[in-house]
């Protein structure tokens, strides 16, 4: 990255404080962190694709350096006011991993003539309703954790759900990514507690009836070891999406880019050769 400096800053938007980072030159590529995350979730795909491109990664209200404050906000809005704050209005390649996946898809079905090709991982369609997923049993473990107000507890189960995944033990995992992974988590988790901010709805779009209408170039990107519920979002999308390919991440659970960071990048970098997206 020496040749690649990081801008960072808190962008006055929506009566928040948003923290983002920029960093390279060309098209923009906007990266867009998981529920149980951070920006920080982007650390190794930041610094390598700011070769190629102007890279933005950000930490959503309520997470990581963006605090939640009192009032109601909409994600989507948060998006789109801070894409027009750093002045990109040419069209970008967005990469959401889970809730930011959700939010990309969002975006693209608002803005479609600025969205150039999307990334999802571990990600599904607002709305979409998948009976006989069966529910991990640890679900059960976090609610109750989350009632008793254990939040490391709660923190702890969750990286057991979205880190280690199925099948594995947390001695099982990179060690290093995963204490970053329950940092930025319960880092999450302590900015929910304090209750501020009312989220809306970030469109009426209901997005899971609506994906035939997104017709950019389409990476769908799942872990071998998540829930059974992603791995049927996975399907649902890659047969409704005109334009998509689906990556499989052999042991890798929800957050697949920080559970096999080569693998990952090595697939969304295929992704983006094969859309000619690297010679726009």
């Amino acid at each position: 990255m020496n040749d690649n400096p990081i801008k960072s800053g808190l962008a006055a938007i929506n009566n928040a404080y948003i923290y983002y980072e920029t960093a390279g030159e060309g098209p923009p590529f906007v990266m867009i962190h998981a529920g149980v995350a951070d920006s920080r979730q982007w650390n190794n795909e930041f610094a390598h694709f700011a070769d190629r491109f102007q890279v933005v990664r950000y930490d959503l209200r309520g997470y990581g350096r963006s605090k939640p404050v009192a009032g109601e906000f909409s994600h989507l809005a948060d998006l789109i006011a801070l894409l027009d704050y750093l002045e990109l209005h040419e069209p970008a390649l967005l990469m959401g991993c889970s809730m930011g996946g959700g939010l990309a898809i969002d975006f693209a079905l608002t803005r479609p003539l600025q969205t150039a090709a999307l990334i999802l991982a571990g990600s599904e369609p607002s709305g979409l309703e998948l009976d006989d997923a069966p529910t991990p049993a640890k679900f059960a473990e976090a609610k109750q954790a989350d009632l008793a107000g254990d939040l490391d507890l709660l923190a702890e189960i969750e990286m057991q759900i979205w880190f280690d995944g199925v099948g594995r033990t947390p001695d099982q995992v990179n060690q290093t990514m995963r204490r970053l992974a329950y940092e930025m988590n319960r880092q999450a988790l302590a900015h929910y507690a304090k209750k501020l901010g009312q989220q809306l709805p970030d469109t009426e779009i209901v997005a899971a009836d609506e994906m035939g209408a997104l017709r950019m170039p389409t990476l769908i990107v799942v872990g071998a070891r998540d829930i059974p519920y992603v791995h049927e979002a996975a399907d649902y999308m890659l047969a409704k999406l005109p334009s998509a390919g689906k990556a499989l991440i052999a042991n890798a659970a929800h957050l697949s880019n920080m559970d096999q960071p080569e693998e990952f990048r090595r697939v969304v970098t295929e992704f983006l050769a094969g859309s000619a997206l690297y010679g726009r």
